[in-house]
C-alpha cells in the first residue's frame, strides 16, 4: 500500500483517493473489493479526468501475474487486464500472430483501453473493445465471474466505464501476423472532404488526418496492409521526411513512416513505445458522429477554428467500423471520430468545450469516455439506445455502488 496515486499521465488531474493498493494475486483483490465501501480500478492513468478516481480504495493490477496464453488453434489470446497494448503486441508478433487494430499510444493497458471504447482507425475496423471475447470480472461482492460473447450481459459489460466491477482478464481475437506501411501526403484540401471522404478513409487500412482547423489543410497518414505504394490523394504531395502531427515535435517519437515496410505493431500506432507519446502534457477530447454527417461537421469545426486556435495543438479525423456494444461510441453506426489535442490549459479547455459541443451533439456525436467533454447524464442518455438498458445491468450487479464516482455520478446520473 502507497499513501496516495498522484497524478494521471497528462498531470491533468491528482487522485483524491487516500489509498492506493496493488493485490498480488485474484484473492487479495476479492478481499479487497468484497471489503471496501468503493473501489476502483487504476489502468495506465491515460483518461485525461476523473473517470478512474474515488473516494475510497483505488486498486492497479500490475502486481498480478503477468500472463500472454496464446491460444492458436482458436485464434485468440488470454492477457493480464494491467498489460499495455505495446507489449501484449510485442508478444503476439513473436509468435506470429497480430491484432486487427491498436490505438495511436501502444503505452495504455488493454482492460482501461476497452472500457472507455478507445480505437484505431479504418472504415472496416471496429474500436479495441469489438476484439474482446470473453471478460473475467470481479464483483461487487467480490466473486469472480466470466462473461463471453453471445452472453446476455456481455454487450452490456464490455464497455463498462469501471461501473461493473474489476476486470482482471480479456480473451482477445487474433490473427496470423501482418506487415504494413505507412505514408504521409501533405495538404489535402478540408473544402472538398466532404466529397471525397469515401476515398480517402478508403485509401488504406487504417488513414489519420491531421490539421489545425484555421489552414483549411490536412496531412493524411496512411497505414496500409499491403507493400505497395499508395497513389496519391488529389491536391496532394508524398511527404519526403519524417513527420510528428505536432508542429515543431521530434519525429523520432512517432512510427516510422516513407513507406518502409514492418511490423504491425510498430506501424499502427502513432508513437513508438519507448517514447513519451505526444509532448506529455496536454489535454484531449473526441467525439464520434455518424459517418455521413463529416461533411457538416467539418464545415462547423472550421468556422469555431479562430476560438480554438490558442488551445488547439492539432486535430485529428478518423473512421471506427459500428459495433453492437452498448456504451461504445460506434453502437450501431460507423462513425468518423474527431480528436482535438489541447494545450494543458483546464480552465480555457473547460470553457470552450460547450461550445464545441453545442455543434457537435446535434449531429449525434458522442465523447469519447476516457478524455475531456462538458456533457453530462441528460445529454448523453439520447445518443445511446442501450442507455436504460445499461442502468438496469449497474442496478443489478452493483446496486451499492461499490464501483461508483463522481465521475460516473454525473455522466449517468446516478
Amino acid at each position: 500500500m502507497t499513501a496516495a496515486a498522484g497524478t494521471n499521465w497528462a498531470g491533468s488531474h491528482r487522485f483524491r483517493a487516500a489509498r492506493l493498493e496493488r493485490p498480488a494475486g485474484i484473492e487479495a483483490l476479492q478481499e479487497l473489493v468484497a471489503r471496501e465501501p468503493r473501489v476502483r480500478a487504476l489502468g495506465s492513468r491515460h483518461s485525461f479526468t476523473d473517470i478512474a478516481d474515488t473516494d475510497g480504495v483505488l486498486v492497479c493490477l500490475d502486481a498480478l501475474p503477468a500472463e500472454v496464453e496464446v491460444d492458436g488453434d482458436a485464434g485468440c489470446v488470454r492477457v493480464g487486464a494491467a498489460t499495455r497494448y505495446g507489449d501484449l503486441a510485442a508478444s503476439l508478433h513473436e509468435r506470429g500472430r497480430a491484432l486487427s487494430a491498436l490505438a495511436s499510444l501502444p503505452h495504455i493497458s488493454v482492460a482501461g483501453a476497452v472500457a472507455t471504447g478507445t480505437h484505431g482507425s479504418g472504415d472496416g475496423v471496429g474500436s479495441l473493445a469489438t476484439a474482446v471475447r470473453a471478460l473475467e470480472v470481479v464483483g461487487a461482492d467480490g466473486a469472480v465471474r466470466e462473461l463471453v460473447r453471445g452472453d446476455a450481459d456481455f454487450d452490456g459489460s464490455v464497455v463498462g466505464l469501471g461501473a461493473l466491477g474489476v476486470v482482471t482478464r480479456l480473451t482477445l481475437d487474433v490473427e496470423p501476423d501482418f506487415e504494413v506501411r505507412q505514408d504521409v501526403l501533405r495538404g489535402l484540401a478540408l473544402d472538398t472532404l466532404a466529397e471525397s471522404f469515401d476515398a480517402v478513409s478508403g485509401a488504406a487500412h487504417s488513414v489519420s488526418l491531421f490539421t489545425d482547423w484555421a489552414s483549411g489543410r490536412a496531412d493524411v497518414w496512411l497505414k496500409s496492409r499491403t507493400p505497395d505504394e499508395p497513389p496519391v490523394l488529389p491536391g496532394t504531395v508524398r511527404a519526403t521526411e519524417p513527420l510528428h502531427m505536432l508542429a515543431g515535435a521530434d519525429a523520432a517519437a512517432v512510427t516510422q513512416q516513407l513507406g518502409v515496410v514492418g511490423a504491425w505493431h510498430e506501424r499502427l500506432p502513432h508513437f513508438r513505445l519507448d517514447h513519451t507519446p505526444s509532448r506529455g502534457e496536454e489535454l484531449q477530447s473526441e467525439y464520434l458522429l455518424p459517418r455521413g454527417l463529416v461533411g457538416e461537421a467539418v464545415e462547423e469545426l472550421r468556422r469555431l477554428a479562430p476560438r480554438m486556435a490558442p488551445l488547439l495543438q492539432v486535430g485529428e479525423i478518423r473512421t471506427v467500423a459500428a459495433d453492437d456494444l452498448w456504451l461504445s461510441s460506434s453502437h450501431g453506426r460507423d462513425v468518423v471520430a474527431l480528436h482535438f489535442t489541447w494545450v494543458l490549459d483546464r480552465p480555457g479547455v473547460d470553457a470552450l468545450l460547450p461550445h464545441l459541443e453545442a455543434v457537435l451533439l446535434p449531429l449525434g456525436a458522442r465523447p469519447h469516455w476516457g478524455k475531456c467533454f462538458a456533457a453530462e447524464a441528460a445529454d448523453l442518455a439520447p445518443l445511446y439506445p442501450r442507455w436504460r438498458a445499461f442502468e438496469d445491468l449497474r442496478d443489478r450487479v452493483d446496486p451499492g455502488r461499490v464501483f461508483g464516482n463522481d465521475w460516473l455520478e454525473r455522466v449517468l446520473g446516478g
